[in-house]
């Protein structure tokens, strides 16, 4: 863990502040912004409580953790107003659920005549300890969201009102899906903490992904 590294990585999440601005805010020199980050010395008490208050962090965050689970995979990391939309969803539990559920979105994406079809999609939770530690199952729900005028039969019609998300974009998300997809949410937590925003925990929005097979863009709703 590095204090350093922890106080260049906020900088970074905060809208890429400069070590200059970061200093005013707590009437030192750039230098010194730059020897902290260089874990060359350290902020006196006071200071480290500033920085706390500034990235809406912890003394522990900053000096205990390593925060940073970034990789050369992720990119274009953004705060994004995603317009209201209709959309169907089904949901699948099995041992591989991911390929029937998002299948099942595109099979009626064609029967309905949607030509370039939008399937999101998310882990479905509702799953009982007999399913996840007898049989190995997981739950994903595949969400395809619908062109003005069509309307499937047979699905319930849903809505996600517009809503603010934080976005961020996975190159090849699957050739390490076990690391790159969680320091996703991990790096989304942390850009939402840092610019005064948490998640959405209720159901008025949908924590999801979108993927085209070779890219991901991991969103998280928040307020």
């Amino acid at each position: 863990m590095s204090f350093g590294k922890n106080l260049q990585y906020l900088r970074q999440l905060s809208k890429n502040m400069t070590q200059e601005a970061l200093a005013d805010k707590l009437n030192v020199s750039r230098q010194t912004i730059s020897k902290w980050e260089m874990d060359t010395a350290n902020p006196e008490m006071d200071k480290a409580l500033e920085i706390c208050k500034i990235f809406n962090c912890s003394l522990d965050n900053l000096f205990r953790e390593e925060m940073d689970k970034r990789n050369d995979s992720y990119s274009d990391l953004r705060f994004e107003d995603v317009e209201g939309f209709r959309y169907i969803e089904y949901t699948v539990i099995s041992c591989e659920p991911e390929s029937d559920s998002i299948g099942r979105m595109y099979k009626c994406a064609k029967e309905n005549g949607i030509e370039k079809p939008r399937v999101i999609g998310w882990d479905f939770p509702n799953l009982s300890p007999e399913q996840i530690n007898v049989y190995n199952m997981h739950g994903y729900t595949a969400a395809l969201i619908l062109p003005d005028g069509v309307t499937p039969e047979g699905y319930e019609i849903k809505k996600q009102e517009t809503h603010k998300f934080a976005v961020i974009h996975i190159d090849k998300p699957f050739e390490d899906p076990f690391v790159t997809i969680p320091g996703a949410y991990h790096t989304l937590n942390d850009y939402m903490q840092t610019n005064g925003y948490s998640h959405i925990d209720n159901n008025d929005a949908i924590p999801c992904f979108e993927t085209d097979g070779e890219g991901m863009d991991v969103y998280i709703a928040c307020k």
